[in-house]
C-alpha cells in the first residue's frame, strides 16, 4: 500500500507530528464520518510506526555497567522500566 511506503519513509518526530494533527482534528468533530474513519486508520499506521521507531531506538541503547570501585567495565541492553 502507498500510504504505508509514505509512513514508512516519515522520520519519528515526522509520524508524531502528523498523529498530532490528526488527534487535533479528530477531537474537533469538524470531519465528516468518512473522512474521520480515514483519519483514524492512518492515525493508527502512525501509531504503530512511531511504536516501532521507538522499540527500535531502545534496543540500540546501552547501559555502562561499574565494577565495584565505580569504573566503566562494559555494557549492558539497557532494560526499561
Amino acid at each position: 500500500m502507498a500510504e504505508d511506503t509514505d509512513i514508512a519513509a516519515l522520520s519519528f518526530e515526522e509520524a508524531l507530528k502528523e498523529l498530532e494533527r490528526i488527534v487535533g482534528r479528530l477531537e474537533s468533530g469538524e470531519a465528516a464520518l468518512q473522512e474521520a474513519i480515514d483519519l483514524y486508520e492512518r492515525g493508527d499506521r502512525l501509531r504503530k510506526q512511531c511504536a516501532a521507531r521507538l522499540d527500535a531506538a531502545q534496543a540500540r541503547i546501552e547501559a555502562i555497567r561499574l565494577d565495584a570501585e565505580g569504573r566503566p567495565s562494559g555494557t549492558a541492553p539497557f532494560a526499561a522500566g
